[in-house]
């Protein structure tokens, strides 16, 4: 332990300057690993997303390719079939028990003259009088009335209401529903393919492809050591 009480004036001046000099080198250490982290992590991160952006390419040409040659199966097999449909998804299957699943989503979409069947709903529910049943169906229908996180009606739920429209027997809310069934215009959301194997038990087993749903390959030495 040095004693500065009993150190020169030019001692003291010597310590001090050697102090600075000692924190002026661990800053700039200090600088330097942050730098290299920096570059590190600048060109991991350009390498991943280039990385990334192959493999979105790779099963977008993938998907193109799945859609092209069974398109022309489907085609087909409604050929020598004779039939024709308006499925939304079309399922194909090996006698190994594998399968492709190709098609198409859809979201519900509505016209603007759904809020003119919502109107028409909401104005025979004023016209009910008060009691405790009324109050039930009034909570019922407005529960089914209500829109998701996005504004929009559930095409489900108004089938629901449809299937009430002979209890209710009533020529307003029959409008109504009918209005915003006519409404209704359900909007594609997404083309998907979905591929699926089969087990020594026959149970089902889904491919995943998308990378979160994918596992790390098996005898891989992954190293999560850092989460």
């Amino acid at each position: 332990m040095i004693d500065v009480s009993k150190m020169s004036q030019h001692e003291k001046e010597e310590l001090f300057k050697q102090l600075k000099e000692e924190e002026a080198k661990k800053m700039e250490a200090r600088e330097r690993e942050l730098e290299l982290y920096k570059e590190t992590k600048n060109k991991l991160v350009t390498e991943t997303v280039k990385k990334m952006e192959n493999l979105s390419s790779l099963i977008s040409r993938a998907k193109a390719e799945v859609y092209n040659d069974f398109s022309t199966l489907l085609r087909l097999k409604k050929e020598l079939y004779g039939y024709r449909d308006s499925q939304k998804s079309h399922s194909f299957s090996n006698e190994l028990g594998q399968t492709i699943e190709i098609g198409f989503r859809e979201v519900d979409g509505w016209d603007d003259t759904v809020d003119a069947g919502v109107a028409k709903i909401k104005e025979y529910l004023r016209s009910l009088s008060t009691n405790e049943e009324t109050a039930k169906l009034v909570s019922i229908i407005g529960d089914l009335l209500k829109k998701d996180s996005k504004g929009n009606l559930q095409a489900k739920r108004m089938i629901q209401l449809k299937n009430k429209e002979r209890e209710i027997n009533n020529p307003i809310f029959s409008e109504g529903i009918n209005i915003i069934l006519s409404a209704h215009k359900p909007q594609r959301s997404a083309w998907f393919v979905e591929a699926s194997t089969k087990g020594k038990t026959n149970e089902k087993t889904g491919v995943p492809l998308s990378i979160s749903a994918c596992e790390f390959p098996d005898g891989t030495n992954v190293d999560l050591s850092g989460f």
